[in-house]
């Protein structure tokens, strides 16, 4: 529900200094346009981010939230801490195809695993943008790079990786698919666990030829979207689905499984909803006595 005391222009960041044309800045307008849509306040928000061309967007909407630029592949346990000294923020993780599938895998990995309250979007163009285009993990075995250079791997899929790993929301969308992305983002916010989006950014500068999968082109003419509600009772299903779409040359879009049951880890810790910060020197030092009864136990 919008709040009536915002508009629009409060979820707007600085101008863009990404490539005209670039995938990502559509990924901004519709992360914008969720969060006006539900009524979430910017002061309610922490843009959580690593290193990469992905890792830029925080500076380019909702210029009120709280922002943390983190290091390469960090972006998961800083989200983590994050989210652990303060409960009541909303989490919203950018990240990259590199920054999540190759050196933040692990804690992308154990994020999960842990069903961390948060929304992860993962802006996959399958290169490594911000230093020149080179192969990424996410990156197609049948496109070749501008230059023929060929994919020696099997491509990592984010999605499947996280529904094998237990994710309790999964989707993936195309940045030329507004509607859609903006019905995703949407429904993720109002997850209650890890919310993963895999979006399809096409990068305008190193992969978005003719040949590319990865492509405008390409993508516009051989996604499949699915109808809006989680159409797969399972995680095996929605994988079998996916890895069938991907053998035909069809990028199969939407929400996969979507599953709420699942404890968070703040439920799991029994995480007071009171910031960490709000406490004060008396109500987190313990009695001499307490004290005391804690030493002894490990005696």
């Amino acid at each position: 529900m919008q709040s009536p005391s915002l508009s629009k222009n409060d979820y707007k960041g600085s101008p863009s200094t990404l490539c005209t044309g670039c995938g990502h800045d559509l990924i901004s307008n519709q992360i914008s346009n969720a969060c006006f849509n539900l009524g979430i306040h910017p002061f309610e928000v922490a843009k959580m981010s690593g290193i990469g061309c992905s890792s830029k967007l925080p500076a380019y909407f909702m210029s009120q939230s709280f922002a943390f630029n983190s290091m390469h592949g960090r972006m998961a346990p800083v989200t983590t801490g994050a989210k652990l000294a303060n409960p009541q923020l909303k989490m919203l993780g950018i990240s990259g195809d590199g920054d999540t599938a190759s050196i933040g895998i692990g804690g992308f990995v154990h994020l999960i695993k842990r069903n961390l309250p948060m929304v992860y979007l993962v802006a996959n163009n399958g290169v490594y943008g911000l230093t020149k285009g080179q192969f990424s993990p996410t990156a197609d075995p049948r496109s070749p790079r501008k230059n023929g250079e060929i994919f020696l791997f099997e491509t990592l899929d984010v999605c499947t990786l996280s529904l094998e790993l237990g994710c309790g929301f999964v989707a993936r969308s195309f940045v030329g698919n507004p509607s859609q992305l903006s019905m995703i983002l949407q429904k993720a916010f109002q997850h209650s666990g890890t919310a993963v989006i895999d979006i399809l950014s096409p990068c305008i500068t190193f992969n978005n030829h003719d040949e590319s999968m990865k492509s405008y082109s390409y993508l516009k003419a051989h996604e499949v979207p699915m109808k809006e509600v989680a159409p797969f009772a399972d995680p095996l299903a929605a994988t079998a689905e996916i890895r069938k779409a991907y053998k035909n040359g069809e990028v199969l879009t939407g929400i996969f499984y979507e599953n709420s049951e699942a404890a968070t880890l703040l439920e799991k810790l029994n995480v007071p909803a009171r910031p960490l910060a709000s406490y004060r020197e008396t109500e987190l030092r313990p009695s001499r006595e307490t004290f005391e009864t804690m030493m002894a136990e490990y005696m």
